[in-house]
C-alpha cells in the first residue's frame, strides 16, 4: 500500500509540473486539437481508408483493428471502473482542467490506448513507415496530461493497453 502511494504522490508531482507552467495556456491550446484527433475518428478512418485504397494487407489491418478494438473496449471499460481513479479535478482541490472529460475516472487514457492502439497495429502491418504514428499516439497522451484530465501515470498504463491489443488483434488476423 505504501508504493502505491509513493506513485500516487509522484504521479501528483509529475502532473503538477507539466500543468503547472508558464506556457499553459498556449499549450492548452495546442493540446486540445491534438487530443481531439484522438477522439476515435482517425482509429477508424485510417484503416477504413487504407482498406478502401486498395492497399496489399489493406482487408487483414483493417480485421485486426476492429478485432482489436472489439477487445479493447470492454478491456478499457472494466479496468476504468474497477480502478475508479479520480481525475485530478476532483483529485486535486483547487485545480481545474482545461476539459470536462467524457467521464468520471482517469485510468486508464482512453484516448492514449486507442491511439497506441492504431499506432501499433499499423507498424506490425507495414513497418516503419507507419513510424510517425507513434510521435501522434504520444503527443496526444501528453495533451491529455496537458489538458488536466488525466495524470501521467494513467497514460502509461494507456499506452500499454493499447500496444498489447494490438499485439494481440495482430496475432489473430495474421495467423
Amino acid at each position: 500500500m505504501r508504493l502505491i502511494q509513493s506513485i500516487n504522490q509522484f504521479d501528483i508531482r509529475m502532473f503538477l509540473a507539466c500543468v503547472n507552467t508558464r506556457h499553459q495556456q498556449h499549450l492548452s491550446r495546442i493540446a486540445r486539437s491534438v487530443s481531439k484527433t484522438g477522439d476515435g475518428y482517425f482509429q477508424l478512418g485510417l484503416p477504413v481508408l487504407v482498406y478502401a485504397a486498395g492497399i496489399q494487407q489493406g482487408l487483414a489491418y483493417f480485421s485486426a483493428v476492429l478485432i482489436s478494438f472489439a477487445a479493447w473496449l470492454p478491456a478499457y471499460w472494466v479496468l476504468k471502473n474497477t480502478c475508479r481513479r479520480r481525475r485530478p479535478p476532483a483529485a486535486i482541490p483547487a485545480f481545474s482542467a482545461s476539459i470536462i472529460a467524457s467521464d468520471e475516472f482517469s485510468f486508464p487514457s482512453g484516448h492514449t490506448a486507442a491511439a497506441f492502439l492504431l499506432a501499433t497495429m499499423t507498424v506490425l502491418f507495414f513497418g516503419v513507415i507507419g513510424a510517425p504514428l507513434f510521435i501522434w499516439a504520444a503527443a496526444v497522451a501528453a495533451s491529455r496530461v496537458i489538458l488536466g484530465v488525466h495524470f501521467p501515470t494513467d497514460t502509461l498504463a494507456g499506452a500499454s493497453l493499447g500496444i498489447a491489443i494490438a499485439h494481440l488483434g495482430h496475432s489473430i488476423v495474421a495467423v
